[in-house]
């Protein structure tokens, strides 16, 4: 019988204060009695804890709570601005580095047109916006979050193919390092995305599906709080995948896909092809909010196309919530109410009458998520709801440090 290792000293510390740093972060305040009771360590132990957090700036003491009888507990919080965070976005058209505080507010922004960019062109690129945020840090810079489009092993932060950038086999995220001296994590940019509403959406969620939504298609994965990936990194490429086999050109160089018939592109030919007449995005929008026929069917159409492609993810993954986001969301409920009905007739009813979707975040999706993906992973976050069972682990003796 394979025997348990036990945790040594030093991974009983490091979880632990892992444990009340995510503790805190979720709870925005908390005195140190509560602390223990909701991670199950002794106070003792999490005094110990916060006495390295506050030494290092990374938790401060916040004033005082209500008295339940006795002294009025001291309370901690991790200040805004403890550490600064650089989210990236390496657009179709835009490249954006922005500073980020840790509760999500973009504190400054740099950007670059990328449009048309490829191979060392858009890498240097990318280190110079990154550059130009850096320029702007006004407190500790905690690393850099990268959302780059292509398939990315996020482990490494290597594209291992990007057909947009003309990248292969790249180590982006070695090139950044080596260039800021800072810690570097990268993903794919819809796998970034889901990051944006996970860490700093309403409350976090176990399971969360984001799907963004703009000339290009994808979806992120949280899964029992964790970003899943799939064996290959490769989970939640839906935009390539075939849904009218004798459909347009699509320009991963097959016919048919998702994208063809449901993203801001498709959108764009949809209405051209209608009206005889050019048309971008802020004339679409301004189209479907006057309630153009043409422009509504084309939109509405497009969302269906969407939903009846999420049945399936709802179908595998029984995910309670599904965000939409990304620039088509600017659209706003009507399109939104049309791809939750299309997803609904292709889903088992039980299932659909179990999932909420909702609106997401229209711009800074990727920038946000990067720099939350970046977050969580430096400081060891596992972000669980405030009701989720948090448990220290336990040292040699067996007893919670």
């Amino acid at each position: 019988m394979e025997r348990t290792a036990k945790a040594t000293p030093q991974v009983a510390r490091e979880h632990n204060e892992r444990l009340v740093v995510a503790t805190v972060y979720v709870h925005g305040r908390i005195s140190r009695a509560d602390l223990a009771r909701v991670t199950g360590l002794t106070r003792t132990t999490v005094s110990d804890v916060v006495e390295r957090l506050v030494a290092s700036g990374l938790v401060a003491e916040a004033g005082r709570g209500p008295s339940t009888g006795g002294k009025a507990p001291i309370l901690l919080e991790m200040p805004a601005r403890a550490r600064l965070l650089i989210g990236v976005d390496l657009g179709d058209q835009v490249f954006t580095a922005a500073v980020v505080d840790l509760r999500g507010r973009i504190v400054r922004r740099a950007s670059a047109p990328s449009e048309g960019l490829s191979g060392e062109e858009a890498g240097r690129l990318a280190l110079a916006v990154v550059d130009s945020a850096l320029a702007h840090g006004d407190a500790p810079i905690l690393g850099v979050g990268v959302g780059a489009p292509g398939l990315i092993d996020t482990g490494t932060g290597t594209v291992i193919r990007s057909v947009t950038r003309d990248w292969r086999d790249l180590p982006l995220g070695q090139r950044i390092a080596e260039h800021t001296g800072l810690p570097v994590h990268v993903a794919n940019d819809c796998q970034a995305a889901v990051f944006a509403e996970h860490v700093f959406g309403s409350a976090p969620a176990a399971n969360l599906i984001a799907v963004k939504v703009g000339m290009g298609i994808g979806a992120g994965l949280i899964l029992g709080g964790e970003l899943f990936t799939g064996d290959g990194f490769g989970a939640g490429e839906i935009g390539h995948t075939i849904v009218h086999p004798d459909g347009e050109a699509c320009r991963c160089g097959r016919r048919g896909c998702l994208e063809t018939v449901a993203s801001l592109g498709a959108i764009l030919r949809g209405i051209e092809a209608r009206t005889g007449q050019p048309a971008s995005l802020d004339q679409a929008l301004d189209a479907f909010a006057a309630g153009d026929p043409d422009a509504r069917e084309v939109v509405l159409g497009a969302g269906r196309q969407l939903g009846y492609a999420l049945a399936s993810l709802v179908g595998a993954l029984h995910v309670r919530r599904l965000v939409i986001a990304g620039t088509l969301a600017a659209f706003g409920p009507d399109w939104l109410d049309a791809i939750s009905a299309a997803m609904a007739e292709r889903t088992l009813e039980a299932l659909a009458a179990d999932v909420t979707v909702e609106l997401g975040r229209v711009d800074d999706v990727v920038v946000l998520g990067a720099a939350a993906l970046m977050m969580t992973r430096e400081l060891g976050l596992r972000l669980q709801p405030l009701d989720a069972t948090m448990s220290p682990v336990r040292g040699p003796r067996g007893a919670a440090r």
